[in-house]
């Protein structure tokens, strides 16, 4: 049954036939219209947007995502907005919170929570994408298009409105997942579109932050660091841009082997007044350089203050229960990895490190079962380290069936 939400879904596509079933169906019973501009697709990306009752309109690529999403928001007839991309999709639970926050007149925008599916250290995202049809509402900036600048300019004539944030995951995104990145060139045309755009604005905190981040993802740590402290010194960033440029530049003080400054950077990122979840990033990499600098206290604590803000974070309890171990609580460390296990069952490191303690516990049919299953992922995952632990397991007697069931003790 469909709600009347007085939203429209407006989405810009291309080729995405594979990922935009998903998304339509995520939403078709909760806007009253979906707007999809169609920028070129070869694939069957329309034939399935007709077939969710979507308005389809064609659209000539100009290399600028704001231009796309402008052309998009002219065919809206309702009073909200929501934007998604196609390898997004909407959560179902939040929609009692959007149902409830659109009531109110003096909102303009409500920011919502992203979870990145497959991002391990820095989970979630918050974004502008649900937001009033208002004249002056337009997106900017070529690539990472955004409201943002058109609301706050807005904001200073029109200053009842308001801008509120959903704590709730609203949108999950697959588009981070290693092997989608890997098929696409995503990273070199953002990098063409965000240093055309710097060129233009060199001290925009906004791009120095996104493109400064890329650069570190693309290996050029030199590069990405001038850049973030370039959006520092603007002294023009928000609090969530402040943010991601102190945590982006503590990752590479990291890699730099900078260890003080990395640590004065996530805790500057982690003062931040913006949502916790937004900050698992920085306490979780805090707590690696924590560990690495054998401060297994503050890791321990580090990782602690993670699994208060999300329980389900199956890297943060793998790495808890590292700690543990360093520190010789071997019972605390067992118990972390299995809670590790039961939020993430295919994660080979948890097991094989279980496998150890269980072992040294005198515990040896369940490790041997936790090191079978070990082996079982990391043959799937990476056949090397599968070869290696085999091995290593040979050298203490312990064999190894294909098949996950035991040869010989």
């Amino acid at each position: 049954m469909t709600i009347h939400s007085n939203i429209t879904l407006s989405m810009i596509v291309k080729n995405e036939a594979h990922n935009l079933s998903d998304c339509l169906h995520s939403v078709k019973d909760f806007v009253d219209e979906m707007i999809i501009v169609d920028t070129g697709s070869t694939d069957n990306t329309k034939e399935i947007a007709y077939s969710f009752g979507a308005k389809v309109y064609d659209y000539s690529w100009q290399e600028n995502f704001a231009l796309a999403r402008n052309y998009a928001l002219e065919y809206v007839n309702t009073e909200w907005v929501l934007v998604l991309d196609a390898d997004e999709v909407l959560n179902p639970g939040i929609i009692p919170y959007i149902q409830q926050v659109i009531k109110e007149k003096e909102n303009l925008v409500v920011n919502l929570i992203r979870h990145e599916i497959g991002a391990l250290s820095s989970p979630y995202s918050q974004l502008s994408r649900l937001f009033r049809k208002h004249p002056d509402i337009k997106f900017s900036r070529p690539y990472h298009a955004l409201i943002d600048d058109a609301v706050l300019s807005l904001q200073k004539q029109e200053t009842h409105w308001r801008i509120v944030d959903l704590p709730e995951i609203a949108i999950k995104h697959y588009g981070y997942q290693p092997e989608i990145i890997a098929s696409q060139d995503k990273a070199k045309r953002a990098k063409k579109a965000m240093e055309s755009y710097l060129s233009q604005n060199p001290n925009d905190a906004y791009v120095c932050s996104k493109l400064g981040a890329l650069y570190l993802e693309l290996g050029d740590t030199k590069k990405g660091i001038k850049l973030l402290k370039t959006g520092l010194k603007s002294n023009l960033a928000t609090t969530a841009i402040l943010f991601e440029l102190h945590y982006h530049l503590a990752n590479a003080l990291v890699k730099e082997k900078q260890w003080e400054m990395a640590v004065k950077h996530y805790q500057k990122a982690m003062t931040q007044p913006i949502l916790a979840k937004l900050k698992l990033g920085a306490y979780h990499n805090f707590g690696s350089l924590c560990y690495q600098g054998q401060d297994f206290h503050n890791a321990i604590k580090l990782y602690q203050e993670c699994l208060k803000i999300e329980p389900n974070f199956a890297l943060a309890y793998y790495n808890l229960g590292l700690s543990y171990r360093a520190m010789g609580r071997n019972f605390k460390a067992i118990d972390a990895y299995q809670n590790a296990i039961k939020l993430d069952a295919d994660y080979p490191w948890a097991y094989q490190n279980l496998g150890v303690l269980l072992y040294k516990q005198g515990e040896i049919e369940e490790s041997i079962k936790a090191f079978q299953k070990a082996y079982s992922l990391h043959k799937q995952q990476n056949p090397e380290i599968a070869k290696e632990l085999k091995q290593e397991l040979l050298n203490i007697a312990i064999e190894l069936a294909e098949n996950e069931e035991i040869l010989s003790i």
